[in-house]
């Protein structure tokens, strides 16, 4: 190899490498790895099952759906591949972090247990206290947390 193609490959991977660094910070996931080798999103609760009328379901790792680089697990067939055909109308909105933690400038760990639908988009919290912090003025966290996303979304968390 001569030096050209050896610095091309050194930047290319550098570069493969910090996309995947500034997307890590994007997604609330797991310390581990999936089987895969991908982060597990949502602590492995299945996204499609926070739509539904019952609690949400914890999903199993036989249904696996890879978005972004994070991997979702699902309840079912069905429910694999209701997220396969559109992933958008099931994720959850600032990466499944806390939605009042991103409206405070923070990325706190959303809880699947602590959950709002709103207009159809998915909102976690961190813990009860603070789902019924957000339930006194939904709108403004909302707005609040939407606005604060852009400018933290790529910021690690360690450095909010």
């Amino acid at each position: 190899m001569t030096f050209k193609t050896l610095t091309s490959a050194a930047l290319t991977a550098v570069f493969l490498l910090s996309s995947t660094a500034f997307a890590a910070d994007e997604y609330n996931v797991g310390n581990g790895l999936t089987l895969n080798g991908n982060p597990l999103g949502m602590h492995g609760v299945d996204p499609v099952s926070m739509f539904g009328v019952s609690s949400p379901s914890q999903g199993e790792a036989v249904y696996t759906s890879t978005h972004d680089g994070i991997d979702y697990y699902f309840a079912s067939a069905e429910a694999k591949q209701a997220f396969d055909e559109n992933p958008a109308a099931y994720l959850p909105q600032f990466g499944g972090f806390c939605a009042f933690g991103v409206f405070v400038g923070k990325k706190l760990d959303g809880d699947a247990r602590y959950a709002d639908i709103v207009e159809g988009k998915l909102y976690l919290f961190v813990n009860a206290a603070i789902l019924e912090k957000y339930r006194e003025d939904p709108e403004a966290v909302i707005a609040g947390a939407y606005a604060k996303w852009r400018g933290i979304v790529n910021t690690p968390v360690r450095d909010l």
